[in-house]
C-alpha cells in the first residue's frame, strides 16, 4: 500500500482527522442523550447534561469543517456522496436539532422537562444511527456514472448499514458512559460504570461484525486485509485494537475515572484508522479516488493555507470559507475548555 503525501493525500488526512475529532467529541454528548432514560429523573438526569453543558455545542465545529472541507478540497465526491444519502443527510440533521432544542428548553420550560428529555433522547438517538449508516452506505459502496450518483432513493438502506448504525450507537453510549464515569462521583458514577460495561462489549460485538461483513463486502476489502504484502502493513491496526479493548475493559472492572474514557477514544482511532485502510485510496468506492474528486491544485494550497495560519473575515461568505478556520485555534479553544471544566459536576442547572 503505497502513500504518496501530495496536496491531495495531505488534504485526506485533514478531513480524516476532523472527522475524528468530530466523532470522539460529539460522540459522547450522544451518548449520554442516548443514555439518558436509564438515568434516573432529578438529579440525576441533571448532572448528566451539566457534565458536556460547557462544551457540547463547540464540539459541532468540527463537523462543519469535515463538511466544509469535503465540498471544498473534493467537491466531485461532496457532489455524489449527498445525492446518495440525503435522507440520512436530513435526519441526521434534524436529530442535531431536536438534540440541541432540547438541551436548552429542558432548563427554560421546566413544566415540559419530560417531553425536552425525550427529544434529546430521540433526537441524539436518529443522529447517530444515520451518522452509522451514513459510513455503511459508503463502504458498501456508491453508484457512479458520468460522474454523477446514479443509484435510487434508497441504496442506502441495507443489512450493512443497519449493521453500522447500531455499531455507532453503541459506540457512541461507550463514549458517553465512560465520559459520565469520569466526570460524575458517587451512584451515579457507578451505574454509568455498568453501563460502560454493557456499551463496551455491545461496541466490540458490533466493530467485530462489521469487521467480518468487510471482508465480504467487497473483493478490494479482502485482498487489503487478507493478502501478502498488504496484510503485513495492516495487521497492527486489528492487534492494537485487541489490546485496547482488552485494556479497556480491565479498566471498568476497577475504580478508574478518566482512564475508561481515554481507552474508549483509543478504540474509536483504531477503529476508523481499520475504515481508512479498508477504503483508501478511494474517497467514493468502488470508482471515484481521492484524485479523481479533487479540486484543482491552486485551490488546495489556496485552502491549506487558511487552514494552517488564518481565521476567515467573514463567515457568512461561502461553505469553503469555514474551511479556513485556523485547525490550530480550534484545538486551543477546544483544549482550553476541556481544562476549565475539568472538574466533577452537580446537579445545578448550568444556566
Amino acid at each position: 500500500m503505497t502513500v504518496n503525501f501530495d496536496l491531495t493525500v495531505i488534504w485526506a488526512f485533514i478531513i480524516a482527522f476532523a472527522v475524528f475529532a468530530y466523532v470522539v467529541m460529539d460522540g459522547f454528548d450522544l451518548g449520554i442523550g442516548i443514555l439518558f432514560p436509564t438515568f434516573e429523573v432529578g438529579p440525576e438526569r441533571d448532572r448528566a447534561m451539566n457534565s458536556i453543558a460547557p462544551v457540547w455545542d463547540g464540539n459541532e465545529t468540527w463537523l462543519v469543517l469535515g463538511g466544509g472541507g469535503l465540498f471544498a478540497a473534493f467537491p466531485l465526491a461532496y457532489a455524489v456522496v449527498l445525492p446518495a444519502t440525503y435522507p440520512l443527510i436530513i435526519a441526521m440533521l434534524l436529530g442535531l436539532v431536536f438534540r440541541g432544542v432540547a438541551f436548552e428548553y429542558r432548563w427554560r420550560d421546566p413544566d415540559h422537562r419530560r417531553l425536552w428529555d425525550a427529544a434529546f433522547t430521540g433526537g441524539s438517538l436518529v443522529a447517530a444511527m444515520a451518522q452509522g449508516m451514513t459510513l455503511g452506505a459508503l463502504l458498501q459502496g456508491i453508484e457512479v456514472v458520468d460522474r454523477a450518483y446514479a443509484g435510487s432513493w434508497f441504496d442506502w438502506l441495507t443489512p450493512y448499514t443497519l449493521l453500522t448504525g447500531l455499531g455507532t450507537v453503541a459506540g457512541y453510549a461507550l463514549l458517553g458512559a465512560t465520559w459520565l464515569v469520569w466526570k460524575l462521583d458517587g451512584p451515579s458514577q457507578h451505574h454509568a460504570r455498568q453501563l460502560a460495561k454493557r456499551a463496551a462489549w455491545a461496541t466490540l460485538v458490533l466493530m467485530g461484525g462489521v469487521s467480518l461483513y468487510n471482508l465480504g463486502l467487497r473483493p478490494e476489502y479482502a485482498v487489503r486485509w487478507l493478502t501478502a504484502p498488504e496484510i503485513y502493513f495492516v495487521a497492527p491496526v486489528p492487534v492494537l485494537t485487541g489490546v485496547v479493548a482488552i485494556m479497556l475493559l480491565r479498566s471498568l472492572s476497577v475504580e478508574r475515572h478518566s482512564k475508561p474514557f481515554w481507552l474508549s477514544l483509543a478504540l474509536f482511532f483504531f477503529g476508523m484508522a481499520g475504515l481508512g485502510v479498508t477504503m483508501w485510496p478511494f474517497v467514493v468506492p468502488p470508482g471515484l479516488t481521492i484524485w479523481d474528486a479533487a479540486a484543482p491544485e491552486r485551490s488546495q494550497v489556496f485552502m491549506l493555507v487558511g487552514v494552517a495560519i488564518t481565521m476567515p473575515l467573514i463567515i457568512a461568505y461561502t461553505a469553503w470559507a469555514y474551511v479556513a478556520i485556523t485547525m490550530p485555534l480550534i484545538i486551543a479553544y477546544t483544549a482550553w475548555a476541556y481544562w476549565v471544566f475539568r472538574g466533577k459536576v452537580a446537579d445545578e442547572g448550568y444556566h
